[in-house]
């Protein structure tokens, strides 16, 4: 099976020397995903990150399975929150088992509106350009932080803890 594996940046692969990378934000992630599946035509792309969690009792690595753009925000125009006007795509879960992730182009370190298990800002992009291209996709994020204002020094402290953790899971899985 052609796997792509897709991480934002290098920094949270430390040691894992097969990873693409997309850049940070939604606009890099779908950009850049959209690039490598033109060049490696994979069937599943694998991505990896860190996240902030929402949910505080979770820990350690998760997979990620119901993605969410918590920053698109048109509830003045009776729309609600995460959901794109006049798209047919509001969310995507790719199995009922597995976490939520809230995708935006911001770092969290406070509470948001959106109900979700754990913020990042690239795996509803990438997983929306799967769902249209037809490519499975799999995410696993690694908690960095708990999204509050610890936040910023947490996420630092513990991008490397996630690579070690992903490459343990990644060798029984695929």
């Amino acid at each position: 099976m052609n796997k792509l594996f897709l991480a934002a940046i290098k920094e949270e692969t430390i040691g894992l020397d097969y990873f693409n990378y997309t850049g940070v934000g939604k606009i890099n992630a779908t950009y850049n995903t959209l690039r490598l599946i033109y060049l490696h035509k994979p069937e599943i792309i694998i991505n990896y990150g860190t996240a902030g969690a929402d949910n505080t009792k979770i820990k350690g690595i998760i997979e990620c399975t119901k993605f969410y753009q918590r920053d698109m925000d048109v509830r003045g125009l009776d729309f609600e929150l995460g959901e794109t006007p006049f798209d047919k795509i509001k969310e995507i879960i790719t199995s009922k088992d597995g976490y939520s992730c809230g995708t935006g182009d911001s770092f969290v370190n406070k509470k948001i509106d959106m109900e979700v298990d754990v913020v990042d800002m690239e795996a509803y992009a990438i997983a929306k350009v799967c769902k249209l291209e037809n490519i499975q996709f799999r995410c696993f994020k690694y908690i960095s932080d708990n999204a509050d204002e610890n936040a910023d020094n947490d996420w630092g402290k513990n991008l490397a803890k996630g690579a070690t953790a992903f490459a343990s899971l990644i060798s029984t899985q695929f």
